[in-house]
């Protein structure tokens, strides 16, 4: 325990604009068929350094099978809360769950190029004290690390509703579930809040046996995957309120709040719309009695394409839809950045008014039927898809690998990984740097990073930018 505050903890999102840009990224690698086990990829991002842009560490796990998802820091800014008891940890570890296997691995990066396994908890222990599997999303919290899962109980993780559980964030002991009241909560994927506010919001992908072995088509036409947010009080551990988006809007995902606590929005992305295939963006907010509404911000459409052209799974449609994956916010909240992955487009958009984003930016790489090379000329696999950004809102990087088996589904032909950056505009626009281009060990895709530091998906903030 540090004697004062992790200097990487930051009381607003404008102090954390302000800090030093990162010098490492954290990155996993996952096998895709389990021939191999897991890893995480420490990468150079400092353009002063003779190894920027590469692989300078891989920490291989001793397991296979886990297929590395999600993952987050033990302790970030939300230890300044003053309800927390925890202002003097340090940001350490690395919590990396497997959504296969449900083990979870904790992982101390304090010197990043000799990163090691610090404790590994056997998904038997993980079901014993939650009834959760499939553990899927990290946020630390004031008082612990907030564990997301996809699936209760059972061989096929359908016996019981997924949700949250806690962990201590000095020992990693499991404490147990978080929620008190679910209300009409049956299934989970994303989740965030604003602490000051005292509320959480969080959203729905699909139980094990819709996204395990791919996406079931079948439960996709019939608007059976998630389309609801919900909204928690957050110190009660209950549900207030939950919100149908309509169910044609399946797959509702990330949730992004707004990092400055004073305000009271932020957004949610959606993967498809099934009445047209659009891909669209949520912005909801909290009303002066209290209660919340969402309205529909932004669409995105599919692009047409010859039948011959596309993946079986969408030959029926002849079109390539957007399908929105991962959406991020920049610290100040003034561009929002949306990977299509189907499209293999990323773009930004200026959400300075949340209620009507206006496109800002656009990349175009990879994609389905179009394979967009990277400006340097080598192949990037797949679409855009786990997008981080850093502090200081100059440089947006992103992944392929969307889930193993749907990458199989939606690029049957495609193999690989690859992380790649794209620099911002002083007012807005986006660059892809040709300078920057990770290729991932064969065998191995990759999926979230993290950002020494801190970065625009970790960190919670307590106190309004001055």
């Amino acid at each position: 325990m540090n004697l004062r505050p992790d200097p990487t903890f930051h009381a607003t999102p404008r102090l954390a604009m302000e800090a030093p840009a990162e010098t490492l990224a954290f990155t996993l690698m996952l096998s895709p068929d389990g021939s191999q086990p897991d890893g995480l990829a420490v990468v150079d991002v400092d353009r002063k350094s003779k190894t920027y842009g590469e692989i300078v560490h891989k920490l291989i796990m001793p397991n296979k099978g886990d297929e590395f998802h999600h993952f987050g820091w033990n302790a970030c800014s939300s230890s300044l809360s003053p309800l927390s008891g925890h202002a003097f940890l340090e940001r350490r570890y690395l919590i990396i769950p497997g959504i296969r296997s449900s083990r979870i691995y904790v992982i101390d990066v304090k010197e990043p190029l000799k990163a090691k396994i610090h404790k590994i908890i056997e998904p038997e222990e993980v079901l014993a004290k939650t009834g959760y599997s499939r553990p899927h999303t990290i946020h630390c919290g004031p008082e612990g690390i907030y564990v997301s899962t996809l699936g209760g109980g059972g061989a096929d993780g359908t016996d019981g509703p997924p949700g949250i559980f806690i962990m201590d964030c000095e020992t990693f002991e499991i404490l147990g579930r978080y929620e008190m009241d679910r209300g009409k909560q049956e299934k989970h994927y994303d989740f965030w809040w604003n602490l000051p506010r005292d509320y959480m919001v969080s959203s729905e992908w699909g139980l094990p046996p819709q996204f395990e072995n791919g996406l079931v088509a079948e439960d996709l036409l019939s608007n059976k995957y998630g389309h609801q947010i919900h909204f928690w009080n957050l110190r009660q551990r209950k549900n207030v309120q939950t919100i149908d988006l309509g169910e044609n809007h399946q797959m509702a995902l990330e949730i992004r709040p707004a990092h400055d606590p004073a305000k009271d929005y932020g957004f949610c992305g959606v993967v498809v719309d099934t009445t047209n295939l659009q891909g669209s963006i949520f912005t909801w907010w909290q009303k002066d009695d209290g209660t919340f509404e969402a309205k529909k911000t932004l669409t995105i459409d599919p692009r047409p394409e010859k039948a011959e052209n596309l993946p079986p799974l969408l030959q029926g449609f002849e079109a390539v839809p957007p399908l929105v994956t991962d959406i991020d916010l920049s610290l100040d909240d003034k561009y929002l950045y949306v990977a299509c992955w189907g499209l293999g487009e990323m773009h930004q958009y200026d959400v300075s008014d949340p209620m009507n984003p206006t496109l800002a930016g656009k990349v175009e790489i990879g994609g389905i039927a179009r394979g967009t090379a990277h400006p340097n000329g080598k192949p990037f696999a797949y679409g855009p898809q786990m997008v981080e950004i850093s502090r200081d809102g100059k440089r947006v990087y992103w992944t392929n690998s969307l889930y193993s088996t749907w990458d199989d589904q939606f690029y049957p032909d495609a193999k690989g990984g690859q992380m790649v950056m794209a620099h911002v505009g002083e007012n807005g626009g986006l660059t892809l740097a040709e300078d920057f281009y990770v290729d991932f060990p064969d065998g191995y895709r990759s999926h979230q990073i993290r950002l020494e530091g801190g970065d625009c998906s970790t960190d919670s903030f307590c106190y309004p930018s001055a």
